[in-house]
């Protein structure tokens, strides 16, 4: 793209309808065709399967499941990075496949899980965080200068690092020229993909409460996917629990994670372990392992391993049915 020294502002894009979520997803789902050789038959791996979620502005909305449940795949289609096989996604309540990639990338920003990995380990602190800018020819040299120094501060990293490389930061100050990258296009929806998970548990709290003070600041939504239910219960206002790419559970964060519905959910809450010395190591009861996701099972797909299994749990499919203030996908509730 053709750069304009002239161009000083973010450009400006259509202001959204406060009245329509920020994010929505109807019945979207993503194929993947795998095979195991060159010479094998490709076989379909259903990867995000007929989810339908309503993320609305200025709340944190985490998505938790096992590795392998679609959520990273979920993630890079509301980025507009993968396009659904099925169904559509809305930003701003326009249909994304119709949106110039421009525009999403204004409105939408990532933060990915390792640090190290997501930045350009030959550019300086001041190149990574400015790109954006310099990809969308926003503003003059100084004006970047400027803004890149704001959001440093912003991010609690000191000035005299904006010269260096990614190798001379922590992992923790690696993090947080990420979020600083991810907010200098000033955009509305940050979507987080495990952005404590690579880092020390000291310096998981720290970019938490970043995270959380920087929501606040500006106004922002945060898609957040995580396997770390006690991540989740310090952020999260709305929770959605995928299993095997289905969206099998969603409610108020601290409705599902202190009253969970579904086996599955309380499944992964009896996982968790706890600081208590007295209560010793959680029970697993999960059942055998995890099934082939290239060969699912019929019915329930949770039904190999659930321990509440019933009558038709191995031959028909639950609906996603409001219980309470929630919805569930599970026979016990239908």
């Amino acid at each position: 793209m053709k750069n304009d020294s002239s161009k000083s502002e973010i450009q400006s894009v259509s202001k959204p309808n406060e009245e329509l979520p920020a994010l929505e997803c109807k019945n979207v789902g993503r194929t993947f065709m795998i095979g195991k050789s060159i010479l094998s038959s490709k076989k379909p791996l259903r990867a995000v399967d007929d989810v339908s979620l309503k993320i609305n502005r200025g709340q944190v909305f985490a998505v938790v499941g096992e590795s392998g449940c679609g959520k990273t795949t979920l993630a890079r289609m509301l980025l507009g990075l993968l396009e659904p096989t099925d169904g559509a996604i809305y930003l701003d309540g326009q249909p994304i496949s119709e949106v110039d990639s421009d525009v999403i990338s204004q409105k939408v920003q990532p933060v990915f899980q390792d640090p190290y990995s997501s930045l350009n380990p030959r550019k300086t602190i001041e190149s990574i965080i400015s790109l954006p800018l310099r990809v969308h020819g926003i503003g003059t040299k100084e004006s970047m200068l400027e803004r890149v120094s704001e959001l440093m501060r912003l991010v609690g990293l000191p000035n005299r690092l904006i010269h260096s490389y990614p190798n001379q930061l922590s992992g923790g100050q690696r993090q947080r020229v990420a979020i600083a990258r991810a907010l200098i296009m000033e955009p509305g929806i940050i979507v987080c993909d495990e952005p404590t998970s690579a880092l020390d548990v000291s310096v998981q709290a720290h970019i938490l409460n970043l995270l959380k003070d920087l929501k606040d600041r500006f106004n922002l939504t945060y898609i957040f996917i995580s396997h770390d239910l006690a991540v989740v219960e310090h952020l999260a206002d709305w929770v959605a629990v995928m299993y095997l790419g289905r969206l099998i559970e969603f409610g108020p964060a601290t409705e599902v994670l202190r009253n969970p519905l579904h086996p599955y959910t309380q499944a992964l809450m009896e996982s968790v372990l706890t600081p208590d010395p007295h209560k010793g190591l959680p029970e697993i009861t999960f059942g055998r392992g995890l099934p082939n996701p290239l060969d699912p099972p019929s019915g329930c797909s949770f039904h190999p391993r659930c321990s509440k299994i019933k009558d038709g749990c191995d031959s028909r499919l639950p609906s996603l049915l409001p219980e309470s203030d929630r919805l569930v996908e599970c026979h016990l509730y239908n």
